[in-house]
């Protein structure tokens, strides 16, 4: 076994070494290079947040999902606008309903 390093710690004396590190002596890190940087404590958290807000945000509970069909020049019409085409595709057929009541 030449090499390996056991602990004679024990779990108990570990974590309360651990809790022990000041915050400036938490992560040693000689500044060279910004990648190689080990997260501080406040980035491992925002990360952790971020990662629960993953996935598609909740709706507004107005909407409903359907099929619907549409030709393939009006569709690419609302595209060539970008992102949002969705939304201003509604907008439009509201603006219809306010002139056209069916």
């Amino acid at each position: 076994m030449s090499g390996l390093k056991v602990n004679k710690m024990t779990r108990q004396q570990v974590a309360e070494a651990v809790r022990t590190i000041p915050d400036n002596k938490l992560f040693a890190w000689d500044g060279v290079d910004e990648d190689d940087r080990p997260l501080t404590r406040d980035e491992m958290r925002d990360g952790i947040a971020a990662a629960k807000r993953r996935g598609r945000p909740v709706g507004s509970g107005d909407k409903e999902q359907v099929a619907i069909r549409f030709d393939r020049e009006v569709l690419a019409a609302f595209r060539a606008g970008g992102p949002g085409w969705q939304t201003r595709m509604n907008n439009a057929l509201r603006d219809w309903l306010k002139e056209h009541q069916p």
